[in-house]
């Protein structure tokens, strides 16, 4: 694998470089899952548009440079060094966007993905439900047959920014003689379409942007006849396929690029130095941490190659999933170590981050999930 960037991709760092530093907001926004916030960062969201870099890897009809994937990481790397504003439009652009590129027609990638890119239209996910939490296979919300289109019944609940956005992808139950994988169907529903209630709720840490969604027999076309309404994605009954290549990029590659670690371990290691640390089992800590996310680096850098030679990383995302959850709650668990009792007056945020990294290992299946998919389907042995 050649670790070299060409003259063109370090033109590109050089220019990505240089517009983040003269447009990154400052001070830093207020957090986009509160509404003030979420306001603040669709903004961003736009400013990036009209830069063409929201989707960098984009064809330049949907909006994006049609850059390479290596592009995109070192767009990532520049995004993260500058501080840039977490990504509100994440679940549409890094989740649902790869999955309508590989299952989607002509008119609903026509449709969808340049309004995504322009942060138009802003997508929640619609995995879990009440008594459906990381089984994602037992999930009870359905969705029947009615005319050329569906009448979706149910609940989603612990949809991240679901209170502001103004679409949901998710799973649907569409054949009721089927159980647990099959008879599922891949659906994406606008949330002002009627019968569909979005009830917000707050976190502990007093942001807004949970929701739980309701869906009281609404109706949403069949495929892509009228894709302003919704409809389904892939083919009905074959929905776990498509999720699956949802999880893979929300596991893997593209919801947790490793310039967001990268950029954390070089924090790490500033406020080491800035405490003059002196305990060497912090400062083994902190250089593990900082070796461990160059690792991650580099293996992404492993994956990029696999997928532009024709090939996908499949169950292996589990591995990054799990890597990358517990990297991040490492790095922001040394932070606390290092600051003390200051940790709680941290005005750069270690202590909300670790907060926040602590649901790493829940949230995209949980870790004890992933480690039993990489225990069968990556490693082969046995099941129990």
């Amino acid at each position: 694998m050649d670790l070299t960037w060409s003259i063109e991709e370090d033109a590109f760092r050089a220019e990505v470089r240089s517009w983040l530093e003269a447009n990154v907001p400052k001070p830093a926004l207020a957090s986009g899952d509160t509404a003030v916030g979420f306001a603040a960062h669709l903004d961003w969201e736009r400013a990036l548009h009209a830069e063409r870099l929201a989707a960098v890897s984009w064809p330049e009809e949907f909006g994006g440079r049609g850059a390479t994937l290596w592009d995109w990481l070192i767009f990532e790397e520049e995004y993260y060094r500058a501080g840039a504003p977490q990504r509100v439009t994440q679940n549409g652009i890094f989740l649902l966007a790869p999955t309508i590129f590989e299952f989607g027609t002509p008119a609903q990638q026509a449709w969808y993905l340049p309004r995504m890119s322009a942060a138009d239209d802003l997508w929640c996910q619609g995995w879990s439900e009440p008594n459906a939490g990381s089984d994602l296979a037992g999930i009870t919300s359905k969705a029947v047959r009615d005319g050329h289109g569906w009448r979706i019944s149910g609940q989603k609940t612990w949809t991240t920014r679901g209170a502001f956005c103004t679409h949901l992808f998710g799973l649907f139950r569409t054949d009721p003689d089927e159980t647990r994988h099959r008879g599922l169907s891949y659906l994406m529903v606008p949330l002002d379409a009627e019968g569909v209630t979005v009830r917000g709720f707050g976190r502990l840490d007093g942001d807004e942007g949970f929701a739980e969604v309701f869906f009281d027999e609404a109706w949403i076309p069949d495929g892509d006849r009228d894709p302003a309404r919704g409809g389904t994605l892939g083919p009905v009954g074959g929905g776990w396929g498509v999720a699956m290549a949802t999880t893979t990029s929300e596991r893997g590659l593209t919801l947790r690029s490793p310039g967001r670690f990268q950029a954390t371990a070089t924090r790490l290691v500033e406020l080491a130095r800035s405490r003059s640390l002196d305990d060497d089992v912090l400062i083994d800590r902190v250089t593990q941490a900082w070796i461990d996310a160059e690792a991650y680096a580099l293996h992404t850098l492993g994956d990029v190659t696999t997928i532009v030679e024709g090939g996908s990383p499949g169950a292996r995302s589990s591995l990054n999933k799990i890597f990358w959850s517990e990297l991040d709650i490492d790095l922001h668990r040394i932070a606390l170590d290092i600051l003390g009792p200051d940790a709680q007056l941290d005005p750069d945020g270690w202590m909300k981050g670790f907060e926040f990294a602590l649901s790493g290992p829940i949230y995209a299946g949980t870790n004890e999930v992933q480690r039993t998919i990489v225990a069968e389907r990556v490693l082969g042995l046995p099941r129990a």
